[in-house]
């Protein structure tokens, strides 16, 4: 099938894909709906994971039979999704976002959120990086113990 190669040219642009009016995806002159293969190529997760986000119902792909197929609507929470999950809102707080609490018709997770929960983000981010720092600290700590334990 040609048009997967059209998907992996697209790819790169799918992070700044924006609604039309007509509220479709600039994919949808290349393919209205995408099986859970391609989709799982074009956002470089697993199939397990479009599963997951199916039964938390995050997406909601069209069912024939056992198939899946997503649509732009799909595409569009998918990137939400992992812009959620890469600016470190959990899954419940993702779905929060999409689907209820404070959703608007913007496509960008960034412009649902309120200036509280920009606050309490930060905060929450903040205390994993003083967590990491210190764990990076008591490892390296063990290492250089085990390095000079090794060299005597």
């Amino acid at each position: 099938m040609n048009t997967i190669s059209s998907f992996s040219q697209l790819s790169a642009g799918v992070s700044g894909a924006l609604l039309e009016e007509e509220g479709r995806t600039a994919l949808d002159s290349v393919q209205p709906e995408m099986s859970i293969s391609q989709m799982s190529r074009l956002f470089g997760v697993s199939l397990r994971t479009l599963r997951f986000y199916e039964d938390r119902g995050l997406i909601k792909p069209r069912r024939e039979g056992n198939a899946r197929y997503y649509r732009a609507t799909d595409r569009v929470r998918m990137e939400m999704i992992l812009k959620g999950k890469k600016l470190g809102f959990t899954l419940t707080e993702i779905q929060d976002l999409l689907g209820g609490k404070g959703a608007t018709e913007t496509t960008d997770l960034e412009e649902q959120l309120n200036p509280q929960q920009i606050v309490t983000q930060i905060g929450h981010l903040e205390r994993q990086r003083t967590e990491i720092e210190g764990a990076i600290v008591r490892l390296r700590a063990t290492q250089s113990r085990h390095a000079q334990g090794a060299a005597a």
